[in-house]
């Protein structure tokens, strides 16, 4: 699978010829140009995963993608009419897209403060005819789908998180291979020290890997 990473939660998947899109959010970059897309998945509305601003204009360049997003959010979008037709994807259900079988898990987005309302955050597992559980995106949660997962895209830094909560759920999900996303509210520094210590506390038989910007990486 050939995996691309725009920063922050934005990811784009390759296989078979197939090519979709998560979360392209307002702290990622570079995904406007993308043409040729199959699917353009959303976890939540946050606009850090769903850009109002860019969301248009994407749509427009790939006007036979299927986009599917979490109640909440395909509401929204609803609302504003801005950004197409979507069809929402919920727990346990599923859609084929090209050679990818696409399952919607998880259902809520962690808790940031209890004040605050949990809004709807569906995370995607991905099949290949390959390899069930061949890609996961959690979103803004830390679902574990009790499943085998081969490449895990692991939220590593939020208002959300503790270090040490990432840790546990790299731990949890154990998949070969895992990159960190959701880091576009760290410096430099931050980013740095937060990827060390996962690394160094991953568990046995999982890679942890830093994906370079934009640059298609085979995983």
């Amino acid at each position: 699978m050939l995996v691309t990473h725009f920063g922050h939660s934005c990811v784009l998947i390759e296989s078979g010829g197939t090519r979709v899109l998560f979360d392209p959010g307002n702290l990622s970059s570079g995904f406007d140009s993308l043409t040729g897309l199959d699917a353009i998945l959303i976890t939540h509305q946050h606009p850090d995963h769903a850009d109002p601003a860019t969301l248009p204009a994407l749509v427009a360049a790939n006007p036979s993608a299927v986009r599917y997003a979490d109640p909440q959010t395909v509401a929204q979008l609803a609302e504003r009419g801005d950004a197409g037709e979507w069809s929402v994807i919920g727990p346990g259900e599923k859609v084929a897209i090209g050679s990818f079988l696409i399952r919607g898990t998880g259902g809520r987005h962690a808790v940031i403060h209890p004040e605050l309302p949990v809004v709807d955050n569906i995370s995607y597992v991905v099949d290949t005819t390959e390899r069930p559980g061949a890609f996961m995106h959690p979103g803004d949660s830390l679902y574990i789908p009790f499943e085998r997962i081969d490449v895990l895209a692991l939220p590593a830094a939020a208002p959300w998180l503790k270090l040490s909560e990432p840790v546990d759920y790299l731990r949890g999900v154990a998949p070969r291979i895992a990159f960190p996303i959701h880091q576009g509210v760290q410096s430099d520094a931050g980013r740095a020290i937060h990827n060390a210590r996962i690394d160094e506390m991953k568990p046995e038989g999982t890679a942890f890997t830093v994906l370079e910007h934009r640059t298609p990486t085979e995983l």
